[in-house]
């Protein structure tokens, strides 16, 4: 199957983008509400001991690269009726409230001095949490290496958290850990201990995050980039809870029950004032409820990576995830196009875990909430191995089994009500059409292991998100008459870029799982759908069936080349609202299924060619890790 190439959107930049500008010039907006974010955060009072304040310099400088005005409309940070346009106000408000930098222990012993009108009034926090790639296991020296968090934000019942990073090095990071002594920022003599963030890795987190939101995965989100100069910047992340288990586990580590109490307490305050667990906050029982709660969300979220093909380096020390199971630090995140899940990154000192192995490690972070709260509520801590059978374990397999296979039949292009009823009344035909996938689908070639840039993979053969996409079309003409595709019409539609020869010799087991999937596919789909279903039932398929598997998803690689083409446009001297719109048309064209905050309504010729470009790298490279 050829691979379409972009099409230009519609350009309407000369009447709508005037409107625009009219707009913004005669209406004064109101950008009180960043006043909020002073650096004050609940941790703070409630948990001293899990933070080291810093004072908090303006740097009064730098380009706002990117701004998520739909996110700034959730936090009620700009009015909902706001173009998607950067006000000379909001520029300069965005500036004032994110362009900073701490006076670190290295500025501190040498004298650096800041005139006081530079000055945050209050001090910001770095906090502590636990991270094995420190040689303290127990999280007495790790954290917030070259982050603060900026404070929080109240809007229509929800409270979000917001942080900083590239805002300079603090004691918490690997490289003053290394070096036993205060480092000034920007100092590259040790690894991990500059304290500052490269643009391009800020712009793929801003890329994929947002694309993640849309389609249903939790995860932080960006809501600026400041570009600094010379490569580097700062990103700000926000999401109603950014606290990670590792927050926690340090405590349950060290053997401190008051401290880990009042942690987890303010944890659960928030997610029932924000409604994420519908229970009193206060409740004698909070602390099992909570740990039901995690059970369930770590369940789903491990299911629909698993699905996705999205890799997560998830373990046990709960670093790089959210406690509420969510995505955060994006820079060991990739998607697939195939499921290539024998693909380890190779982080000098050990590989990762591969995608096969997310479930397990996601399941042992549960494991470790489950002997948390034992020692919360009997002030004994039983050896983690007791846990493996927990309560909290036997609900993660149940609700993790469920959502991968409601994930599945989503895929297959059913809706979720019937894919809900197929779950509780045709579990066995599921298993079957699941099981039947599944072979095609794990299938590896026959060359074996490649070494990478950054790690290895045996890559998969089959692209099988292709074949849900396709499959309908030949299962189902005009006539709604039910036919099964041949192996061989299977086989064209499923051939990877990564097949050799040898992997598509349609003969003995392989032709034997295709036909097995084939038929399975089609019994399945007519108990679901009748002998002869309407046109219209027949036509809402096919449409789940194409934007549940669309074409062109962003991969790992892809994402690399598409930062690339950004940073280059930039060079050529492109306007960064032009850029900003190129961005929103992206990361709506990567979410068929959620159009929130979709595209911009006006857009230059310049957004438009910018867009076509990285629609078409991510057409190119749709099958990458």
């Amino acid at each position: 199957m050829s691979k379409r190439l972009a099409t230009r959107p519609n350009n309407t930049e000369n009447s709508t983008n005037g409107n625009a500008a009219r707009k913004l010039q005669e209406k004064r907006w109101d950008y009180s509400s960043f006043e909020q974010i002073d650096g004050q955060h609940p941790w703070q009072n409630k948990v001293p001991e899990g933070c080291i304040l810093y004072p908090t310099r303006m740097l009064g400088r730098g380009q706002v690269l990117w701004f998520n005005f739909q996110l700034a409309k959730e936090m009620g940070l700009i009015a909902q009726d706001h173009p998607h346009k950067l006000t000379p106000e909001l520029d300069k408000k965005i500036i004032e409230t994110f362009s900073l930098q701490i006076l670190n222990e290295w500025d501190q012993e040498n004298g650096v001095t800041v005139p006081p009108s530079l000055m945050k009034e209050k001090p910001y926090m770095a906090t502590r949490y636990l991270q094995l790639q420190h040689a303290d296991k127990q999280g007495r020296t790790s954290g917030d290496g070259r982050g603060i968090w900026n404070g929080t934000v109240r809007h229509r019942g929800v409270t979000w958290d917001v942080s900083s990073r590239g805002t300079g090095v603090t004691q918490l990071s690997p490289g003053a850990v290394e070096a036993q002594r205060p480092l000034k920022t920007g100092t590259e003599e040790f690894g991990y201990g500059c304290g500052q963030a490269d643009v391009t890795e800020l712009i793929g987190s801003a890329i994929f995050s947002e694309i993640f939101h849309r389609n249903g995965i939790s995860t932080e989100r960006v809501l600026t980039i400041i570009d600094l100069g010379r490569g580097i910047g700062i990103g700000v992340r926000a999401a109603p809870n950014l606290f990670r288990p590792a927050h926690l586990f340090l405590w349950l580590k060290q053997g401190e029950r008051d401290t880990l109490k009042r942690g987890l307490d303010l944890m659960i305050q928030r997610q029932c004032e924000n409604n994420r667990w519908p229970w009193n906050p206060k409740s004698p029982d909070r602390h099992r409820r909570a740990l039901t709660e995690i059970a369930k969300s770590f369940a789903q979220f491990a299911a629909r990576l698993e699905r996705r093909y999205i890799f997560a380096w998830l373990d046990w020390d709960g670093d790089n995830v959210l406690t509420d199971a969510g995505i955060i630090d994006y820079g060991s995140i990739r998607q697939f196009g195939l499921r290539h899940d024998q693909y380890r990154y190779d982080d000098v000192e050990r590989f990762s875990t591969c995608l096969n192995e997310q479930r397990g490690k996601a399941r042992f972070t549960v494991q470790v909430f489950a002997q948390l709260v034992e020692f919360l509520e009997t002030g004994k801590k039983p050896n983690l191995s007791q846990f493996a059978n927990s309560e909290a374990l036997r609900l993660f397999d149940r609700e993790f089994d469920i959502e991968l296979r409601r994930e599945f039949l989503m895929q297959v292009g059913l809706d979720s009500d019937s894919a809900a009823q197929a779950l509780t009344r045709r579990k066995r035909e599921v298993e079957s059409l699941y099981s039947t996938f599944l072979k095609l689908e794990t299938t590896k070639t026959r060359a074996g292991v490649r070494k990478l840039p950054d790690g290895v993979n045996r890559p998969a053969v089959f692209n099988m998100r292709r074949l849900l996409r396709e499959l309908p079309d030949l299962t189902m003409d005009e006539s709604r008459d039910w036919k099964t595709p041949t192996a061989a019409q299977a086989l064209d539609l499923m051939e990877s870029s990564f097949a050799k020869r040898a992997d598509l010799r349609l003969r003995g087991s392989l032709r034997t799982k295709i036909d097995a999937f084939l038929k399975t596919y089609v019994t399945f789909l007519n108990g679901t759908y009748g002998d002869r279903p309407h046109a219209a039932t027949v036509r809402a398929w096919k449409q789940r069936a194409r934007s549940q598997n669309f074409e062109g998803r962003i991969t790992g690689n892809g994402s690399e080349y598409i930062v690339e083409e950004i940073i280059r446009a930039r060079k050529r001297g492109m306007p960064l609202d032009d850029l900003r719109q190129a961005l929103e048309l992206y990361i709506a064209s990567q979410s068929p299924l959620n159009p929130v905050g979709a595209k911009p309504t006006a857009v230059s010729n310049a957004a438009g060619e910018l867009f076509n470009s990285l629609v078409n790298l991510s057409l190119e490279h749709e099958e990458d890790i």
